[in-house]
């Protein structure tokens, strides 16, 4: 069954607010200490009812660690929290949510067993007279709720059948729900496609008018110029400024944010492109995407764009071996290999960094240290049965400062790295297994522009010294600033291959658009 589509109507205006208003949320010198690393250092914030305030900075700048705060989940060291003038406590997120406050997290925290009605009322759920849970009326208000937002989803469906946007949608709706005076939303456009987003600006802009205020955290410049009013940019635990977004350009953010210029935010290196290392040949999964054919080249990295829904993402997992291929056939250095499973992709010198860090990237309980080594233990580094761990972990320093990995120690468990400094390490865990093709999938979602032009660096430096790179993204300007060349898909099918020269965001939009 089709799931049912999101509404989406025109771009909507911007409304314009008034930014003299009394602060509806105000901080005031908060400070928060993690291990002795500083994460926010005397941090004063405020916002205004009715107005939506983006905070910018790179990964580990303290934006979502102020949100925490803010939210209940960390206490603070110190500084206090005003909400319409009156000191608050934020001793847990019930508690915050009981004063009004809601954030919709990066990562999802819906259930996936339950149903959208379910999910969005949980702890809140109607009941009949002998006490038990009113599932008519649950469903009624979830549809009321729904009508409001114009969200199209059914209420009584599993929310592990929906797709990621969906769900996406039906957190926005749980916060909503709360009648907030304040919401959160950390990122909450990384898995959108352009029609989603223009809904959730439109719920935005029903929000505002209402009163609430809206702290929008994002890495994307587009979005900040369109929907903010007021903008706050963070830098090492620290507030940097605070500005009224007509008052900014694009350049003004990113200096605040690194403290520096980037005039090059795609560091493309000129390399010898060499032979061919991968020919796919007619390669199908049915019912997902049908008979794809490409060669990939030493030194070359070729981008993939298309819609989100494509097969982008089916297509790389079929050549690493994750989903094995239905029918169609690989080439290694021209000879013929069948990849069924990573291990033996992994044996051809592939290595393939996935889209999602959270449910497929990162072990979050384990160390920076041992998420790098894992995929590296079988690729050379034991002798005699046993592993030769002293040197996988000079290795893995060393790869820790190469890819400025921001972390006080490799003992530190991933999960308390920001999303960058995350993917980062990821990427380390792969090049410890000294690939000859290299597998990107959205390589820098979710991260902040600094951090983008260091991870754009070293894919372009790996590529000079002759590896040969897939890289998938959504964001045009990145594939038509890195890639040597352009694979469209759409619907599953191979629609075209762009040389660099002859590529430009109206030709991809034509071949990856229905």
């Amino acid at each position: 069954m089709t799931e049912p589509s999101i509404a989406a109507a025109t771009r909507p205006t911007k409304i314009t607010t008034d930014r003299e208003g009394p602060a509806l949320l105000s901080v005031r010198g908060i400070r928060k200490e993690f291990a002795g690393v500083v994460a926010l250092n005397d941090v004063s914030f405020e916002l205004r009812a009715g107005t939506v305030h983006a905070l910018m900075g790179e990964n580990g700048a303290g934006k979502s660690t102020l949100m925490k705060v803010i939210s209940g989940i960390y206490r603070p060291d110190g500084g206090t929290i005003l909400l319409n003038g009156r000191e608050v406590e934020l001793t847990t997120p019930l508690a915050a949510l009981d004063l009004g406050i809601a954030m919709i997290h990066q990562e999802l925290n819906l259930m996936a067993p339950m149903t959208v009605a379910e999910n969005i009322w949980i702890r809140r759920e109607p009941r009949n007279r002998l006490g038990l849970i009113d599932h008519a009326e649950l469903n009624r208000r979830t549809a009321a709720l729904f009508a409001e937002l114009d969200i199209r989803i059914d209420p009584d469906r599993l929310v592990g059948d929906l797709s990621v946007a969906n769900r996406q949608m039906v957190e926005i709706a749980k916060a909503v729900s709360y009648n907030s005076q304040v919401l959160i939303m950390d990122e909450p456009t990384s898995t959108l496609t352009e029609r989603e987003v223009e809904h959730l600006f439109r719920i935005i802009n029903t929000l505002r008018a209402k009163g609430t205020g809206i702290i929008y955290i994002t890495h994307k410049m587009n979005e900040l110029f369109e929907i903010a009013d007021e903008v706050s940019v963070f830098r090492d635990g620290e507030h940097i400024a605070t500005r009224a977004s007509s008052d900014l350009t694009r350049d003004d953010v990113i200096r605040m944010m690194v403290g520096r210029d980037i005039s090059q935010m795609f560091p493309k290196v000129p390399a010898e492109i060499g032979d061919v290392v991968l020919s796919v040949r007619n390669l199908t999964l049915r019912g997902v995407f049908d008979d794809i054919s490409f060669d990939l080249r030493a030194g070359e990295i070729l981008g993939v764009a298309g819609l989100v829904g494509a097969g982008r993402s089916n297509i790389a997992e079929t050549i690493f071996g994750v989903t094995p291929a239905t029918s169609g056939s690989m080439l290694v250095d021209g000879r013929h290999v069948v990849i069924d499973t990573p291990r033996t992709a992994m044996q051809q010198g592939m290595a393939f960094l996935t889209e999602d860090r959270k449910d497929t990237g990162c072990f979050l309980n384990l160390t920076i240290q041992e998420n790098m080594q894992i995929a590296a233990l079988q690729s050379g580094f034991h002798r005699n049965g046993f592993v030769e761990q002293r040197r996988l972990g000079q290795e893995c320093q060393t790869l820790r400062e190469a890819l400025r990995v921001k972390t006080p120690s490799m003992e530190q468990k991933i999960v308390n790295l920001s999303g960058g400094n995350q993917q980062k390490a990821l990427i380390g865990r792969w090049l410890l297994t000294k690939p000859r093709i290299l597998i990107l999938d959205e390589p820098t979602r979710g991260i902040d522009v600094g951090a983008k032009a260091e991870i754009h660096r070293m894919i372009s430096s790996l590529a000079a010294e002759g590896l040969a790179v897939i890289m998938i993204s959504s964001e045009l300007p990145e594939i038509l600033g890195m890639s040597d060349r352009v694979m469209t898909i759409r619907q599953g099918k191979l629609t075209g291959i762009l040389d660099r020269a002859e590529a430009d965001q109206i030709k991809i939009m034509e071949l990856v658009a229905q």
